[in-house]
């Protein structure tokens, strides 16, 4: 069984930055399964950010050249810089396809 706790999540100008961090325990076998998605009010998770096996990374359109997915170990950190009001949303760490954190809140401010 994995475990997976978020952190970092919290409120935003927009041109802000905040760094995300998702700590991983239990039966991890490869830290290339994990991502990040997020969900936003009334919209469908999806994916933000992931490794791949071989430390390959996929980005979402929306995010490319902004955010950056990093690891150490095994946590994974999402540094999210030039924050828009569309990055609002509560972020989900994921490993392996299958396994979820409990979220951490990115909030705009007005």
């Amino acid at each position: 069984q994995v475990q997976l706790v978020e952190s970092g999540g919290g409120l935003v100008q927009a041109g802000g930055s905040l760094r995300l961090s998702c700590a991983a325990s239990g039966r991890i076998f490869s830290i290339g399964a994990m991502g990040w998605y997020r969900q936003a009010p009334g919209k469908q998770r999806e994916l933000v950010a992931r490794f791949f096996s071989g430390g390959v990374t996929n980005y979402a359109d929306s995010v490319k050249g902004r955010f950056t997915i990093s690891r150490d170990k095994n946590t994974v950190y999402l540094q999210m810089n030039s924050l828009k009001p569309k990055d609002a949303a509560v972020y989900y760490c994921n490993y392996g396809g299958s396994a979820w954190g409990q979220g951490t809140q990115v909030t705009g401010a007005s």
